[in-house]
């Protein structure tokens, strides 16, 4: 019998983002990416999402070090995070690397690990486990597949990709070795990315984004011209600087994440621009519109990003209005939609022109469609087949394409955050279940937990209402008060007469249990509590957070 392997699934299913698995095999923990996401709209006050922490922290000795796909945020921006409790080494890309560096850099944790660059198709031994690393394109240069040769046979993590057959840098899906491996070894088990599921037909490659950027450079050559994209999205950046040079125009990037990842793709060749084209942001407004282009962050309406500053009049490095063409070369994450709204608005309104995907192909996504996914499937041939990297709606329409590619219907499986699966002699089948809660960031690790969420929603959505009593414990009668103070319930100066009347019954309420010999705080509290909410609820049909403050004398 050979040894079984067990996958740890942590986090990126059912959502998007929070991109995290453990492989375990032989008593030894390898990570595949370990991502962040962005807060939803009703996750109130939350900077970030991680994933939950809690089953690598129980088992630290036993992490024998992470392998990253690539470089965006949701597959590599938690281990600035998890790097403060634990220690490995991590295996990627120069690309990934180099993204992922910034930030573990910036947090200081530099010391915490080991940074080791892999090429394409390098083969490496990392603990027990051999790990091979297949080229693929998606939306960030060099990023890659991990299939992992193990007792149990080939398993095989897609990360995130697209069949581009005209990529910027004409590194294409190494398809061939995907077929070698489904006619020799086979492939027992493959996960793949259902980010794009339900797309019909085939994305668009990267290269016909170019075109549709050098038209609108030259169709407006007398005005300044600024883009935003997603940092990392090395390739669109330049073809973005490529329409630049090609009408005249210097370049200057905005926002430093822009500016680290410019100057990271340069020393890697990867970035074609030479010095003398480049400026400084301070030197912007010593130009004529038509002679220079920003290349800016802030293309998911971040509050605090380059191109958000720029839409409320807020950058100290120049002001919009009239004579710019802003460019959005990007599509608004899940639940961004209303801070992109928010930019797209505010720019409109100091008479900026504002050119978006909704409006022109100034963006073309990095990840397989229907057509595309059915190609991998062919390819592969895989014997189980787990659609991974999606919200629910995705993962289901992934394991359809899956079953209409000849999977074994019994053999598609679709798992959620927390789930454990074991390849056995047997076949793959549920194990057990890990911790999987969402780990929330507000300033700091754990900071808040859902208790705090459940209670921002209610101040948020409800208001909230303190009422204040001071009761005398030796007589037993009420000094003071109730006094209430209301934040976002009824306003007020406007309804007096419905805050006396509520005053009277937790008044009476508290005299009623002080009258039963009663002047323990706690049951105080809850009766002040139990009073003011049943008012509430039967006078105004809401449940805003009751908070009682009893004291005693």
């Amino acid at each position: 019998m050979a040894d079984p392997v067990r996958i740890y699934f942590l986090g990126g299913l059912g959502e998007i983002g929070r991109n995290c698995m453990v492989i375990e095999q032989q008593e030894q923990l390898l990570i595949i990416d370990c991502g962040l996401m962005f807060p939803d709209f009703d996750m109130h006050g939350i900077d970030l999402v991680l994933p939950d922490f809690t089953f690598l922290n129980e088992n630290a000795d036993r992490i024998v070090g992470c392998v990253v796909t690539h470089g965006h945020e949701d597959h590599v921006g938690a281990l600035q995070f998890i790097l403060r409790e634990l220690s490995f080494p991590i295996y990627g890309s120069a690309v990934a690397l180099g993204l992922a560096r910034n930030r573990i850099e910036e947090a200081g944790l530099l010391d915490q690990t080991s940074l080791n660059e892999v090429n394409d198709g390098d083969r490496l031994s990392i603990g027990v486990f051999d790990v091979e690393f297949l080229p693929v394109t998606h939306s960030v240069p060099m990023s890659h597949a991990i299939v992992l040769h193990t007792p149990q046979g080939v398993i095989i993590h897609s990360g995130d990709w697209k069949l581009d057959l005209t990529p910027v840098d004409d590194r294409r899906l190494d398809l061939a070795r995907l077929g070698q491996l489904a006619k020799t070894s086979g492939v027992r088990l493959l996960m793949a990315d259902s980010t794009n599921a339900e797309e019909h037909g085939h994305a668009p490659s990267e290269t016909s984004v170019g075109p549709v950027l050098r038209q609108i450079f030259h169709e407006n050559a007398d005005r300044r011209i600024i883009t935003a994209s997603f940092a990392s999205h090395i390739h669109r950046v330049q073809q973005v600087i490529e329409a630049a040079l090609a009408t005249g125009r210097k370049v200057a990037t905005l926002g430093r994440s822009m500016q680290q990842n410019v100057a990271m793709a340069r020393r890697l060749g990867i970035i074609d621009i030479p010095e003398s084209a480049l400026i400084d942001a301070a030197t912007i407004r010593d130009y004529e519109p038509g002679e220079v282009c920003v290349v800016s962050t802030g293309s998911q309406g971040e509050p605090m990003s380059a191109l958000s500053l720029l839409s409320r009049g807020e950058s100290k490095w120049l002001k919009v209005g009239e004579d710019d063409t802003i460019i959005l070369s990007s599509h608004a994450i899940p639940g961004n939609e209303s801070n992109v709204h928010r930019v797209i608005d505010g720019l409109t309104k100091l008479g900026c022109k504002v050119v978006h995907s909704g409006i022109s192909d100034v963006h073309a996504t990095g990840h397989a469609q229907q057509e595309e996914i059915k190609t991998y499937l062919s390819v592969v041939q895989p014997e189980w087949y787990v659609p991974i990297h999606g919200e629910y709606r995705h993962l289901v329409a992934n394991a359809e394409l899956g079953k209409t590619m000849g999977v074994d219907p019994d053999k598609v499986l679709i798992v959620s955050d927390g789930d454990v699966l074991e390849v056995h002699d047997g076949g793959i089948s549920f194990h057990s279940r890990v911790p999987a809660h969402y780990l929330y960031v507000d300033g700091i690790v754990g900071d808040v937990g859902h208790g705090v969420i459940r209670d921002r929603r209610a101040l948020a959505e409800e208001g909230v209402v303190v009422i204040v009593v001071t009761v005398d414990s030796e007589t037993r009668e009420v000094l003071t008060g109730p006094e209430i103070i209301t934040r976002g319930w009824v306003y007020a100066p406007e309804a007096e007469e419905l805050l006396d009347e509520a005053c009277d019954i937790i008044a009476d309420a508290v005299e009623r249990v002080l009258d039963e010999g009663t002047h323990d705080i706690d049951v105080l509290e809850r009766e002040v509590r139990r009073a003011a909410g049943k008012f509430v609820n039967e006078r105004t049909k809401r449940r805003p957070m009751i908070v009682p403050v009893v004291m005693t004398t």
